[in-house]
């Protein structure tokens, strides 16, 4: 079973796996640890991550990178307008109203859903990890920003399967960098005693990400989150590339953003600068060749400069800093230690700014680009059983209040109630208490629809079906559970309806109370409902997710340490009960249909085999390529003693004749044209490979057969000579060996002197596999007879007897032959005691 952790960032993805030795970030085709989230698609086939990156500036239309923000979002979202101005490819809106690109690809338009787009990065990352564990890989956990809504989590979910993965969590970006961080610590204080708080800043290329963790030996508690989904790496850049725009504008009269190829390679050199002067504080140039109508331009910038035209995007950073410390009630003593992660932060002024606000040193501990991807791989350890992982356990935060929403008979006919508060400990589950006679409705929508970074706050709607009046006329008792799960998405997880089934004596409630109160689930699950309750955190799979019950204002009941005991006592009272599950019909906001989903993994199964296609064919055409170098190398070299004038001639006529059609006509072929010229390449040049091969190798084949034959002589020699090593063998076996030997002597002198006759650039009499051949048969025909072993001497029983009373060797015997038998005598049932061995 793989175990695979993906950090999918804006920018640059990383992948970390689990191996026996621990987590490793595994490197690409490109030894490259980082693969960038690039997409570039041609006319014949797709490339992606390094390769792709090449492009941007070459296929400026078809390359996509930058759209991880476009996940979930409508193509009118006010986010993705803004975005749309930035791209340099076109966006489409979809025909489900969500945005998608539009490319040229396979000589034609086409439109891809972002999700179709995330899901071939995603596959090109799983075939990465597949190279490096050398087995299939399917199971993983996929890190997302901390801020992403329902919508853009399912989005992200749906690419998963695009991608042929099966995405065991959702990890929070915060969350997978505190578990990196915690995992390996053995100082943390034990579970009795105040934990350790720390708190991870995280500040990417296109976001800024704050979170309180709480530590204790083997548990980390997220406290609270924040963020500012606007504030990153890019933003700096954007405020250097509008610098050098203007300048270049009032120096050069160069009008930048009105070529899309020109602005590109200007923000590469912004990032390249950007990163310098992290490192520089003294001036460093900008020189860029050939920007604009074969302009040179040049530039120069300072750290100093460069803190100035960015001091609005640095007044940004203390906020979220604040907020977190607000939301999680710490004050700055409370906290032991700051870690930064994320490319951004190693922005001075950025590092700086966070010091300054903690009034503490900042720590550098973790890796800040690799630190989420092997948080991510840690969860995936722990959530799958092939591994076995200290224990730690993980609580993450909701990072939205959540509201349901009903109809009511009261009032102002609906009922609401807030189930979920902003940084609410996740994945939790709580059940609602309903007194209903007949189907109903609840909305699920973000509480404070200001404080989400999406234009819609609804989350979705969810029928509860099959509700019906009891037979006594009352309004059911409907349970319904609610849940933020392992991904960080509210669902209603399920409903069912107590039913009374006795009744003795007249038990009715008070309307108010039994309208709008909300009860724990009366299951057998109780108890450990409580437990999850107390340890508040999660310990792998979702089903075991705490719960709790919630009163009709969302306070929290005190669930009675006696529940059981309560129940049982109503059952006497009231009758006995039973549970029926309900169907939940579930209509989310931007849901993908599953059929939409099956329809882009089949697309992307044809955009693979398309890949796979053109890989074979463009390997065909290198391969004819390669032999018309190699061998016209080869022709005025090696090989030039092994072809007649004449011949040599030809085959450079023909080679060159190959070269020229390769850059012509034969540019874009079929693989079976390039698999055919090679072929009739080959059956020109191959005579003569072999006449160089045969010629090279022939001398030691020769040489080796001629010392087998030699030493099988002296052995016939020796044994017609009586020499007592041979005297056991049969005399008419070495008459054989005899006439054996002379015709392969025969043989290998006619063979020779044939060969001797030939000129280099004739083909060989005999070849090395015959001579070979014939060293083969000359060992498997004599071999056994001339190593025949020498019969044993046969001893009768009374000198055997004789051997075991001396109990040493005789007759010849030498002492190792004796010992086995000693060895049986001594079996297990005679074997000496300890207490007699020690006597002897």
């Amino acid at each position: 079973m793989s175990v695979v952790g993906i950090d999918l960032g804006f920018l640059n993805c990383y992948i970390a796996v689990a191996r026996s030795g621990g987590i490793e970030t595994i490197a690409n085709e490109y030894s490259d640890r980082c693969t960038p989230a690039c997409i570039s698609l041609g006319s014949k086939t797709r490339t992606i991550g390094n390769a792709a990156k090449s492009q941007i500036v070459t296929n400026v239309r078809n390359t996509l990178h930058g759209f991880k923000k476009l996940h979930g979002r409508s193509f009118d979202d006010p986010i993705v307008q803004t975005e749309r101005f930035k791209l340099p490819y076109e966006l489409q809106k979809m025909p489900n109203g969500s945005t998608g690109v539009k490319v040229r690809y396979l000589e034609e338009d086409r439109p891809f859903a972002i999700e179709q787009v995330t899901g071939m990065l995603l596959a090109k990352l799983k075939e990465t990890s597949e190279n490096a564990l050398k087995k299939p890989v399917a199971d993983c956990v996929i890190s997302v920003p901390s801020f992403f809504t329902d919508t853009e989590r399912r989005s992200v979910m749906a690419a998963a399967q695009v991608a042929g993965l099966n995405c065991l969590r959702l990890m929070n970006e915060t969350a997978a960098v505190a578990l990196a961080y915690g995992i390996y610590k053995q100082d943390l204080p034990p579970l009795e005693e105040k934990p350790r708080n720390v708190v991870f800043v995280d500040m990417g290329h296109s976001a800024y990400q704050v979170s309180v963790c709480a530590f204790n030996k083997g548990k980390l508690k997220v406290l609270a989150t924040t963020f500012d989904p606007y504030l990153g790496g890019r933003n700096f850049d954007d405020a250097l590339v509008d610098y050098f725009c203007d300048e270049f504008k009032a120096k050069y009269k160069l009008n930048v953003k009105d070529n899309s190829r020109a602005l590109l390679r200007l923000y590469q050199e912004c990032e390249k600068l950007k990163k310098l002067m992290s490192a520089n504080a003294s001036d460093l140039p900008l020189n860029i060749e050939c920007f604009m109508n074969d302009l040179d331009v040049s530039s120069k910038m300072n750290r100093a400069q460069f803190e100035q035209l960015c001091a609005s995007l640095l007044a940004r950073v203390e906020p979220p800093l604040k907020a977190v410390m607000e939301q999680a009630n710490l004050s700055r003593d409370d906290i032991n230690s700051i870690e930064i992660v994320g490319g951004a932060t190693r922005i001075p002024a950025v590092k700086e700014q966070i010091a300054k606000f903690f009034l503490k040193d900042i720590s550098t501990t973790l890796n800040a680009d690799e630190a989420v991807a092997r948080g991510c791989a840690l969860q995936c350890a722990i959530l799958s059983p092939a591994f076995k992982v200290r224990e730690f356990s993980i609580t993450d935060v909701v990072p939205y209040s959540v509201t349901l929403r009903w109809k009511s008979s009261f009032e102002d006919g609906t009922g609401e109630c807030e189930v979920f508060c902003k940084n609410h400990p996740a994945p939790f589950s709580k059940v609602i208490t309903f007194h209903k006679k007949e189907p109903f409705e609840l909305e699920a929508y973000y509480t404070h629809p200001y404080e989400v970074p999406y234009p819609d706050p609804r989350i979705g709607n969810f029928t509860i079906q099959n509700v019906f009046p009891q037979s006594d006329g009352d309004s059911s008792k409907v349970k319904v559970k609610v849940r933020v799960n392992i991904h960080g998405i509210f669902s209603v997880a399920s409903a069912s309806v107590i039913e009374k089934q006795s009744l003795e004596g007249d038990h009715s409630d008070i309307p108010m109370e039994t309208e709008s109160s909300f009860k724990n689930e009366g299951k057998d699950e109780m108890d450990k409902m409580q437990v999850d309750q107390e340890e508040g955190h999660q310990k792998g799979h979702a089903e075991h997710t705490p719960e709790e019950e919630i009163d009709h204002t969302g306070a929290k009941t005190k669930p009675a340490p006696s529940d059981k005991q309560e129940r049982a006592n109503q059952n006497v009272k009231k009758g006995k009960v039973k549970s029926i599950d309900l169907p939940v019909q579930s209509s989310l906001y931007r849901q993908l249909g599953q059929d939409l989903i099956n329809s882009y993994i089949e697309n992307e199964g044809k955009m693979i085999m398309q890949d796979k296609l053109e890989k074979e064919r463009n390997d065909a055409k290198n391969a004819v390529e390669e032999y018309v170098y190699d061998f016209r190398d080869k022709l005025c070299n090696v090989y030039e003693k092994f072809v007649t004038a004449e011949d040599s001639s030809k085959l450079s006529s023909m080679l060159e004749d190959t070269e020229n059609w390769l850059y012509e006509d034969g540019e874009d072929q079929p693989k079976q044209i390039y698999v055919d010229k090679l072929q009739e390449l080959k059956k020109f040049g191959q005579p003569i490979q072999i006449r160089y091969v045969e010629h090279e190798e022939r001398p030691k084949a020769l040489n080796d057969l001629g010392k087998k034959i030699q030493l099988l002589m002296k052995v016939v020699e020796a044994f017609k000579n009586k020499d007592e090593k041979y005297d056991h063998l049969d005399a008419a076996d070495m008459e054989k060996v005899e006439k054996f030997v002379n015709e392969a002597m025969n043989w290998l002198n006619s063979k020779m002197n044939a060969q001797n006759k030939l000129s280099l650039t004739q083909d060989p009499v005999v070849k090395v596999a015959e001579i070979v051949a014939k060293s083969k048969e000359l060992d498997s025909f004599c071999n056994p007879i001339i190593h025949k072993a020498k019969p044993k001497v046969e001893v009768s029983e009374d000198q055997a007897k004789a051997n075991g009373e001396h109990n040493g060797p005789m007759n010849g015997q030498s002492g190792t032959e004796s010992k086995p038998d000693a060895a049986q005598e001594s079996s297990p049932h005679t074997k000496p005691s300890a207490g007699e061995m020690e006597v002897d």
